[in-house]
């Protein structure tokens, strides 16, 4: 899942496979919602008809889903990273490269998100462990997830306004980017 958000922060190809379509469809859903408060502005269907499957060579980041009868026609693609949901798999072309978050930014969200997930992880090693170790509600798991990525993406945008650059040769000052920094 973080090789894939990455993917899409990084402004890749990536294409869902299943034999599903409610798979299809919340895997879209749920890589759009990890990226708040960020929005994908690129292509995003998540479920392509067959008639449309050479929208698949398009030269333009995407976020598809196809139904995993059409595997076969996907193969040829050479620049799309593909996540099959069936079998549980992704796989990168060895010409996509998709950097990964900074280092100690990737281990604590790998961490977080174990221990939402696998609440048992924390008692793990104690010796004396808890008797009795509360599992989340879904709709509250849902939140503790949402709110790993939030933090991560105030860890990563942290100190932006010292990229900021102003412009006061106008009569409005003009705020840009400045890259380099």
């Amino acid at each position: 899942v973080l090789f894939l958000f990455c993917a899409a922060l990084t402004e890749h190809k990536i294409l869902f496979l299943s034999s599903s379509y409610q798979r299809l469809t919340d895997a879209c859903r749920a890589l759009l919602a990890l990226m708040f408060p960020l929005k994908y502005s690129f292509t995003y269907v998540p479920i392509l008809p067959a008639q449309l499957l050479e929208v698949l060579s398009t030269p333009t980041p995407f976020i598809i889903g196809v139904h995993s009868i059409f595997q076969s026609e996907t193969q040829e693609l050479l620049d799309v990273v593909m996540a099959d949901l069936d079998g549980g798999t992704v796989t990168v072309p060895e010409c996509v490269h998709v950097p990964l978050l900074p280092e100690p930014l990737l281990q604590q969200t790998r961490e977080a998100l174990s221990m939402v997930l696998d609440p048992e992880l924390e008692v793990a090693d104690l010796a004396f462990p808890p008797s009795t170790i509360s599992a989340s509600s879904l709709k509250m798991q849902d939140k503790e997830i949402r709110a790993v990525f939030l933090r991560l993406f105030a860890q990563l945008l942290q100190g932006y306004r010292w990229c900021l650059h102003i412009i006061r040769i106008h009569p409005e000052p003009v705020i840009r980017f400045h890259k380099v920094r």
